[in-house]
């Protein structure tokens, strides 16, 4: 990455400035009023002009934060950010990032309330053309859950026939395949077509094969169109050899993100024997590129019945009612005692409430450090034991508005513990917030909005004590970095045409007028972003 030019952004709002009595910016991670680098704040205000700042941004750094007019550098582009709102780069912390290009490619099946309706739809993109030679028609986003028919693969063969045709879910945990698709992907024969979990997950690869230069071609563009929603970094957590693939695409002139590369347990030794801990910054990649967590999947989903479960899910019977533990903790716990001594933190997938009080014994006895990923359904006993082990929730707000009405069937009478952000925040628990793209899109303003919300459509709020206050949400969506510029931090800057904290949501859990605050919502999902800097590179700029 080419060192950036030195920048002075001038005339800049911090967040909350324009909100009256949000109170001493220092107090949420700001600089402080006494701070040297912070010249002219005064309780909740900004001296200067109209309360605004100049910004002073040098060799990929922030090193002077103040009021407007009285950071003084001469020999630096001025840029004049006329009085929009400059906040930290925002994160996603849960991505698989090549699956969500290809995504982008798709047919998007997310509409469908029904095989008959999705079958349409395959019909109808079919009748546009086939697929190239020697690949699928394949989609993505279907949630079976709540249909009233069965998917099968002699549906598919009804209007596809020879075509190959992969339709994977959107919680990634099944796909349902016509009889070439099955053939497609190696399977000969099955009596129904819908794959789920063990079946499917190791076959998913065939359907994500593309070209080296085709598939960092497509990530580099889902990387833009991320950097223009105001993102700088994702936690990147594809299934496959993922370092491998990071370094080739930074030696290709990647840039538009940070990236912290996940690691599977096929490729941990790899990643151990060359030494690498979490955190560390790979050579060549203008600092860009970090080793991640070791990621591991310890049971399935909500859509599929197969999150791991104290209470069975109704209507089944047999071993599987409870859901299906994929990694049991005589497995667990050594993976994960082997990689925390290597260096590396834990991201714990588990969705069920008694997956999730598995992974929480795993940490406990290996002091591994990390995050339990998803957490969405909790037994209210493991609530403090998130913050009392210091393990992160990293959560993804739109999956509750994606799931809600599965939730209410499926985990009928819990849904008050189901995707518990309000408890856990309550409870101390330090929350990251995510997408898991592609399963919900990669923008972090629809787990904003979701968060401190939980409605979506002009839908009542689902179970609104579980809302987070903005600020938190905004919080859990930088990375650590809270809501203004420091002196020292990575200059991984966001510009806004508008202030997040003035658009009426007050503070999330606090707001009463859900009228408001899904008017609040709806505008956090549309915050117009005005460009965005990494490492003080502009990586999205609108004016």
């Amino acid at each position: 990455m080419t060192p950036a030019e030195p920048l002075l952004l001038t005339n800049a709002r911090l967040v909350g400035r324009s909100v009256p009595n949000v109170g001493n910016v220092g107090a949420t991670g700001g600089v402080a009023p006494s701070s040297p680098t912070f010249d002219g704040t005064v309780g909740g205000s900004v001296g200067g002009s109209g309360g605004l700042v100049d910004v002073l941004v040098r060799d990929g750094v922030v090193v002077a934060v103040g009021a407007a007019g009285r950071v003084g550098d001469g020999g630096v582009e001025r840029v004049d950010l006329g009085g929009r709102t400059l906040m930290p780069g925002l994160w996603d912390a849960h991505v698989h990032l090549t699956q969500w290009a290809l995504v982008r490619r798709r047919l998007d099946l997310s509409g469908a309330r029904s095989a008959a309706e999705a079958v349409a739809l395959v019909r109808d993109r079919l009748a546009e053309g086939p697929p190239e030679p020697g690949t699928a028609l394949v989609g993505y986003g279907f949630r079976d859950g709540l249909w009233p028919d069965v998917p099968t693969a002699d549906l598919l063969d009804a209007v596809a026939g020879e075509v190959p045709v992969v339709l994977v879910s959107g919680d990634l945990h099944c796909a349902w395949l016509s009889t070439a698709g099955l053939r497609f992907v190696g399977v000969g024969a099955h009596p129904t077509g819908v794959l789920r979990e063990a079946e499917w997950l190791p076959l998913a690869a065939a359907v994500d094969r593309a070209p080296d230069h085709l598939a960092d071609a497509w990530v580099a563009d889902a990387a833009a169109a991320a950097a223009a929603r105001g993102v700088v970094g994702v936690v990147d957590l594809e299934i496959t050899d993922n370092l491998t693939a990071w370094r080739r695409r930074f030696a290709g002139g990647f840039g538009a993100l940070r990236v912290r590369s996940g690691v599977w347990t096929p490729w941990l030794d790899d990643v151990l024997a060359e030494g690498l801990r979490s955190g560390d910054v790979l050579p060549g990649t203008g600092g860009l590129l970090e080793q991640g967590p070791f990621k591991v999947v310890t049971d399935g989903s909500l859509n599929t019945r197969t999150a791991y479960c104290h209470d069975a899910y109704p209507g089944l019977t047999g071993p599987e009612a409870h859901g299906i533990l994929s990694v049991p903790p005589a497995e667990l716990v050594p993976l994960m005692a082997r990689a925390h001594a290597g260096g590396l933190r834990c991201a714990i997938h588990a969705i069920g409430d008694h997956a999730n009080t598995l992974a929480l014994d795993a940490f406990a006895a290996t002091a591994a450090r990390g995050s339990v990923e998803h957490a969405q359904l909790l037994d209210p006993a493991d609530l403090a034991r998130f913050a009392e082990l210091g393990v992160v929730a990293s959560v993804q707000p739109e999956h509750a508005m994606d799931d809600r009405d599965i939730a209410d069937r499926h985990w009928s009478g819990r849904t008050g513990r189901a995707f518990a952000f309000g408890a856990l925040d309550d409870a101390g628990a330090v929350l990251a917030l995510g997408s898991d793209a592609p399963v919900a899109p990669l923008d972090p303003w629809f787990a904003i909005a979701a968060a401190v919300s939980r409605s979506r459509d002009g839908r009542a709020p689902w179970h609104p004590e579980q809302r987070i206050g903005l600020r938190t949400a905004l919080e859990a969506s930088t990375d650590g970095r809270g809501l203004v510029p420091t002196a020292g931090s990575p200059a991984d800057l966001v510009v806004l045409d508008a202030d997040p904290l003035a658009l009426g949501a007050g503070s999330g859990a606090d707001a009463a007028d859900a009228a408001d605050l899904d008017a609040a919502a709806t505008s956090l999902r549309d915050m117009p972003v005005a460009a965005t800097l990494l490492s003080g590179a502009w990586t999205h700029r609108t004016f």
